[in-house]
C-alpha cells in the first residue's frame, strides 16, 4: 500500500504480520524520533484489558513517544498471564523502537478471552531494529482492522504543522471516552496542559458523540502524540483542525458500522443544556426501531417520538413543544399526510440520514452519529469468533 496519508515530521514506524489469524498485517508500531507530549483517554469498562491498564500508566505523566497495536486478539480477561504479556509487548516494541518501555502506549483489539500467541509475537518484534523506517500511517491503519471493511485515516494542516489521525472500529461502539482505537500524530508544538485540554474537548464532541450498537468495548483507547518539530501553532486553529480530523474518522466509523448501509446523524436542539441534548440524542440514535426505520427508508417519526418520550427523567420535555424533521421535511407536529411522508421517504433513501429534533426548551444542542441496523449486523456478530 502506498503511503498517501500525510505523516507529520519525526514519526517512524513499521507494520507487519504476527500470524494471529491470517496472513494480513496485524500489528504496527509508530514512534516519534524526539520526545513528545501526549493526551490519552481510555475505556471505563470494568473489564478493561491489560493493555489499557499499561497504557494508563504510560500516559499518566503526559510524555509518550510511541504506540504499539495488535489486532485480532484483545488479550482481555486473560488473568495474570495476559497482564504479563501486555507488559512484554510494551517492552518488546519499545526496544525495537529504541525508547524506554514506559514511553510506549500498548493497545490490542479483537476476540476477548484468548491469550496472545507469544512465541509468534516475540519472533515478530525481535526481528525489528531501531531506527524504524519512516511511518506509513495508511498501512498502520489497515493493520489494526478487525471487522472494518476499510482503513480509516484523516489529516489536516494547521499553520506549518500537520495533524493526522487513524482509527479502527465498526462494532461494540458506544464509548464513554473514545472509539475502539484512535491515534493522532502531530508535529505541532503545544504544552502538555493545553494539549490535554484540547484533546479532551475534541473527544467529547466527536468520539463521545458516536454510537453503533450501544456497547462499550473493553479496549477503547484514543491518544494524541505531539512532538513539536513544526513549532508552535495557534491553539484555537489547532483545536478546529483536530476536531475536523476526528469528525472525519467518526463519520467513517459510523458509515462502516457492522452491516451498516446508512450513516445516521441526530441533531438535537432546543434542549435545556448541551448535556440534556446529548442524552436524548443518544437515546434516538441507539433505538433499534429508529435504526431499522432508517434502514428501510421508512419515515416513521413515531419511533423518534417514542425514543424521545422514553427519557422519562427529562420532565421538562413536553410533546407540544417538540419538532421532528427528516432532512428538511417536518413530520411532527405538522400533519404528516402522504405527500409529506413520501418526500421524507425519498430523502431517507440516501446513504446519510439527518434526523432533527428540537425540544423547544432552551438553546442546548448536541449532534450524535450512528448507523442503521441491518441483517448484516446480526450475521457478522453471530459468526464473529468463528
Amino acid at each position: 500500500m502506498s503511503n498517501q496519508t500525510p505523516v507529520p515530521a519525526g514519526f517512524r514506524g513499521v507494520a507487519g504480520n504476527i500470524g494471529i489469524k491470517d496472513p494480513h498485517d496485524d500489528f504496527f508500531v509508530v514512534v516519534s524520533e524526539v520526545p513528545a507530549h501526549t493526551s490519552a483517554v481510555f475505556t471505563q469498562s470494568r473489564f478493561a484489558g491489560p493493555s489499557v491498564v499499561q497504557s494508563r500508566r504510560a500516559a499518566a505523566d503526559g510524555d509518550v513517544r510511541g504506540v504499539v497495536t495488535i489486532a485480532r486478539n484483545a488479550n482481555v480477561a486473560t488473568g495474570p498471564e495476559g497482564a504479563a504479556h501486555a507488559r512484554e509487548v510494551q517492552e518488546l516494541a519499545a526496544t525495537a523502537a529504541g525508547i524506554p518501555a514506559d514511553e510506549m502506549i500498548v493497545a490490542s483489539t479483537g476476540v476477548i478471552g484468548r491469550p496472545y500467541p507469544m512465541d509468534k509475537v516475540r519472533t515478530a518484534f525481535r526481528g525489528l531494529t531501531a531506527p524504524l523506517p519512516p511511518a506509513d500511517l495508511d498501512r498502520s491503519a489497515a493493520a489494526m482492522m478487525t471487522t472494518d471493511t476499510a482503513p480509516k485515516t484523516a489529516s489536516a494542516r494547521v499553520g506549518g504543522a500537520t495533524v493526522t489521525g487513524i482509527a479502527k472500529g465498526v462494532g461494540m461502539i458506544e464509548p464513554n471516552m473514545a472509539t475502539m482505537l484512535a491515534w493522532f500524530f502531530t508535529d505541532a508544538e503545544l504544552d502538555k496542559e493545553t494539549l490535554d485540554a484540547v484533546f479532551r474537548r475534541v473527544v467529547e464532541r466527536t468520539f463521545n458523540a458516536l454510537s453503533i450498537d450501544s456497547d462499550t468495548s473493553t479496549s477503547d483507547s484514543a491518544a494524541i502524540l505531539a512532538n513539536g518539530l513544526a513549532g508552535p501553532v495557534d491553539t484555537g486553529e489547532f483545536e478546529e483542525a483536530l476536531y475536523g480530523v476526528a469528525l472525519q474518522l467518526v463519520r467513517m466509523i459510523a458509515s462502516d458500522g457492522e452491516g451498516a448501509g446508512k450513516l445516521i446523524e441526530v441533531r438535537m436542539t432546543g434542549a435545556r443544556d448541551d448535556a440534556q441534548a446529548k442524552r436524548v440524542a443518544k437515546t434516538v440514535v441507539n433505538s433499534p426501531l429508529v435504526k431499522t426505520a432508517v434502514h428501510g427508508a421508512d419515515p416513521n417519526w413515531g419511533r423518534v417520538a417514542m425514543a424521545v418520550g422514553k427519557c422519562s427523567d427529562e420532565t421538562d420535555i413536553h410533546p407540544e413543544n417538540v419538532r421532528i424533521v427528516f432532512g428538511d421535511v417536518e413530520t411532527y407536529p405538522e400533519p404528516s399526510d402522504e405527500k409529506v411522508l413520501q418526500r421524507a421517504a425519498e430523502y431517507m433513501a440516501g446513504s446519510e440520514v439527518v434526523i432533527g429534533v428540537d425540544l423547544g426548551i432552551a438553546d442546548g444542542a448536541f449532534t450524535v452519529y450512528g448507523c442503521d441496523l441491518t441483517e448484516g449486523y446480526i450475521r457478522i456478530n453471530a459468526d464473529y469468533t468463528t
